[in-house]
């Protein structure tokens, strides 16, 4: 059943489940999501995510899981699908006023491997196969795309456009997400 966690209190049988990413930690390599309809808090292990894709996820996102029962709570066995949190409609950044939205919004996807990224400074830098430029990532745009942070040499997919400080990306998704995104 979408939306809840149908099981009893001496059901082990996976669920399906819809909610909000409470948080998470990519340091700790947990947090915890809140299910749509209530119940227990459930646990997201970063080795889960990463069967998923991706090395982190932004607090506020959206997350449809498959979750369980365990002695030690409810745990997400399986990330199904990740959905930004949502955000208003002004550009992330201000590199990005007086770029036509479209132009943005259809940037080609390009496959890069993350160089470097400081949550902390608030940004980080992609390379794109078989380009010698840098893409810059900010940690708006990260966030505005599902993630909380970024590992070096994690493989992910890029939007990217020429902007007012050259090559940045408008859009992070993990890796296995592109793939299929490029290829419909």
């Amino acid at each position: 059943m979408i939306g809840r966690l149908a099981v009893t209190e001496d059901s082990t049988a996976p669920s399906h489940v819809s909610g909000l990413v409470k948080w998470f930690d990519p340091v700790k390599g947990f947090g915890f999501v809140v299910a749509d309809n209530g119940g227990p808090d459930i646990l997201l292990h970063a080795n889960v995510l990463r069967n998923f894709g991706q090395s982190s996820v932004a607090d506020g996102a959206r997350i449809d899981i498959t979750a369980q029962r365990t002695e030690r709570g409810v745990q997400a066995v399986e990330v199904l699908a990740i959905r930004p949190p949502a955000v208003g409609e002004n550009p992330a950044l201000a590199d990005f006023e007086g770029i036509d939205p479209e132009i943005i919004r259809t940037a080609p996807l390009e496959a890069a491997r993350v160089k470097w990224f400081d949550k902390g400074k608030g940004f980080g830098f992609a390379n794109v196969f078989g380009r010698a430029e840098d893409v810059f990532v900010h940690i708006e745009v990260l966030r505005r795309s599902g993630f909380a942070d970024l590992l070096p040499g994690e493989a992910v997919a890029l939007r990217v456009i020429d902007g007012k400080r050259g090559r940045m990306a408008t859009e992070v998704l993990a890796w296995e997400t592109g793939v299929k995104k490029a290829s419909v």
